[in-house]
C-alpha cells in the first residue's frame, strides 16, 4: 500500500540552506535509483529557520525502510548527518 512520509529535520542553527543543497544533490543523483520512491518535496519552516520537512510518497513503507537499510550501510547519509542539530523525525501516513 501506497504512503506518505512526513520528516522534520532540524539543521545546526544556519545550516538549512547547506542541509537542503545537500538533499537536492543526493535526490538527484540516487533519488531515480531509489526503489519504490515515487516522489519527494522539501519545505523550509516558516517559524523555525533550522527546521525542514521532507513529505514523500514510497510504494509502502517496507521499500523506503530497504533503501534507508541499504544507506546507512553505505554511508550515504553520513554526509546529511553532519548538518543535522538532532536525528531526523520521520512519520509514515497511510491515505
Amino acid at each position: 500500500m501506497a504512503v506518505k512520509v512526513i520528516v522534520e529535520m532540524k539543521a545546526r542553527p544556519g545550516q538549512r540552506n547547506d542541509l537542503l543543497s545537500l538533499i537536492e544533490r543526493m535526490m538527484n543523483e540516487h533519488g531515480p535509483n531509489m526503489p519504490g520512491l515515487l516522489g519527494a518535496t522539501f519545505h523550509k519552516a516558516v517559524d523555525d529557520p533550522d527546521m525542514l520537512v521532507e513529505i514523500a510518497d514510497w510504494e509502502s513503507a517496507q521499500a523506503r525502510e530497504a533503501v534507508l537499510r541499504q544507506a546507512e550501510a553505505t554511508g550515504a547519509l553520513a554526509p546529511m548527518f553532519d548538518l543535522l542539530a538532532a536525528p531526523p523525525k520521520g512519520t509514515v501516513v497511510e491515505p
